[in-house]
């Protein structure tokens, strides 16, 4: 069973999105082996960097506003791509501050959800949610429409 880490910089502090993150991560528990890792919020993205580094495996896909979007569809076929190859996951998001130019170097792909700017906090249900989706499409299941 693949495994897909969420290294995120930063606690939830609302219960809703702690409880929503929760329900995601059961729902993923079917599919793989998912795992979150908090870290801590820094002064700085540089100062971030280096254990946000020592978090990633595999294959890093950072979330950043530059990165290439992409639909619900072709996120899957590029999920299943790397899970055909047995490759772990790593999705990457940063503070409020963003991600040092270190972390975006080191991925293998930046990932943009939209050109807007979303909360750091609700930015990992949306992940988590599209996750799923993505494992989701890929069993021919009928959550995706």
């Amino acid at each position: 069973m693949v495994k897909v880490t969420f290294v995120c910089v930063g606690k939830l502090k609302e219960s809703y999105l702690r409880e929503a993150c929760a329900e995601y991560l059961k729902r993923l528990s079917r599919f793989c082996r998912a795992e979150v890792k908090e870290l801590p919020e820094r002064a700085s993205p540089k100062e971030e960097a280096e254990e946000i580094l020592r978090a990633c495996r595999g294959t890093v896909i950072a979330l950043a506003v530059e990165g290439r979007a992409r639909s619900s569809e072709r996120f899957a076929a590029e999920m299943k791509s790397l899970i055909d190859r047995g490759e772990e996951i790593t999705f990457v998001i940063g503070s409020s501050c963003g991600l040092d130019g270190r972390v975006k170097a080191a991925a293998g792909d930046l990932l943009s959800f939209s050109e807007m700017t979303f909360p750091h906090q609700l930015m990992r249900v949306i992940l988590l949610e599209q996750v799923y989706r993505a494992f989701m499409i890929n069993a021919g299941a009928e959550y995706h429409k």
